[in-house]
């Protein structure tokens, strides 16, 4: 293989940066030609590619978000999007393209593989941390790091002012930034969308953490898991506590990757150009099990069934006490 691609789609998340530089400077490494396709899917179509040289990506393993740009595409959620996909490729005389994202976009990786023959391997990049093929995704360190320092921030002015704080993290299906982050940052309620809970619970909790003597605490809400002004509106008249609310939105997915993101980050990026390049491969995502990297087939990606860590959550009801 003498001419690869590389792109970044859907939602953007640390690290990304530092695993189109890994792929650029290790394909470069191999002879091979590296091209940059701008804004994804939709930039692929457009036929929106640059060939990048090593450096192109200099000054590029300490950035957030993605140089290259991303966008969400719904026509090539189409057969002719995908079409018009594989001719700018043909074009360009590319003959394999890595994508860095999550769900949506493995799943056009595998369309585009299997409708047309196109060799692609995957780079697991979304801070939601919700492929349940790989231990980690890229840019969950960063991400729970990110809500790890509001949540100290919060703790100072929650504890002067005897003042209950909810943190609101992002996680509509996966509660994982939620659990990591409130586990980390000693937090004594955590609300994810996998495990129910009980607000009266909670509210009697609280109201004999004050008796206590304990007139600050912290609860770490996953978006997913409920509606952040109701579940206030509740505790505060059951429990007469006065809740503060912090919504974090997209701060999580910005900031200078951490150095697990951007080991990872190359990590992955290097197992992905050795896979493209090799010819008895086929399409596939690489991910992290046990520290060691692996490649799953596209099939097995999307049919491996995740798994929340209960053991990890429940530590949090004996921790709080």
């Amino acid at each position: 293989m003498n001419k690869i691609a590389v792109l970044t789609s859907g939602g953007d998340a640390p690290g990304m940066n530092a695993a189109i530089r890994a792929v650029v400077r290790t394909a470069r490494f191999y002879g091979m030609q590296v091209y940059g396709i701008e804004r994804g899917w939709d930039g692929l179509i457009k036929g929106q590619i640059t060939e990048l040289q090593n450096r192109s990506v200099s000054d590029m393993v300490q950035r957030g978000g993605t140089f290259l740009k991303t966008a969400r595409c719904p026509e090539f959620v189409t057969y002719e999007g995908q079409q018009k996909a594989a001719q700018t490729l043909e074009a360009f005389g590319i003959e394999g393209v890595v994508v860095i994202g999550g769900d949506g976009t493995f799943r056009g990786a595998k369309d585009l593989s299997d409708n047309f023959g196109i060799k692609c391997m995957g780079i697991p990049g979304t801070i939601d941390n919700d492929l349940a093929y790989t231990d980690y995704t890229l840019g969950f360190d960063t991400a729970v790091n990110t809500v790890l320092s509001a949540i100290n921030n919060l703790r100072d002015t929650m504890q002067s002012h005897d003042r209950v704080s909810l943190v609101e993290v992002m996680g509509r299906h996966c509660g994982d930034i939620a659990l990591y982050s409130a586990i980390a940052g000693g937090a004594e309620y955590i609300l994810v969308p996998e495990l129910p809970y009980d607000l009266d619970e909670i509210a009697r909790s609280l109201v004999k953490s004050k008796l206590r003597g304990k007139t600050s605490n912290m609860i770490v809400l996953a978006e997913g898991a409920g509606n952040r002004d109701e579940i206030v509106k509740y505790l505060n008249e059951h429990a007469g506590v006065n809740i503060k609310i912090t919504h974090l939105g997209h701060v999580q997915r910005g900031g200078s990757p951490t150095m697990a993101d951007r080991i990872l980050a190359t990590r992955l990026a290097v197992k992905a150009v050795e896979m493209i390049k090799d010819e008895t491969t086929v399409s596939s995502a690489m991910g992290i099990k046990g520290n060691k990297i692996i490649a799953v087939p596209f099939d097995e990606v999307f049919k491996a069934k995740r798994t929340f860590d209960e053991e990890l959550y429940s530590a949090q009801n004996i921790l709080r006490k």
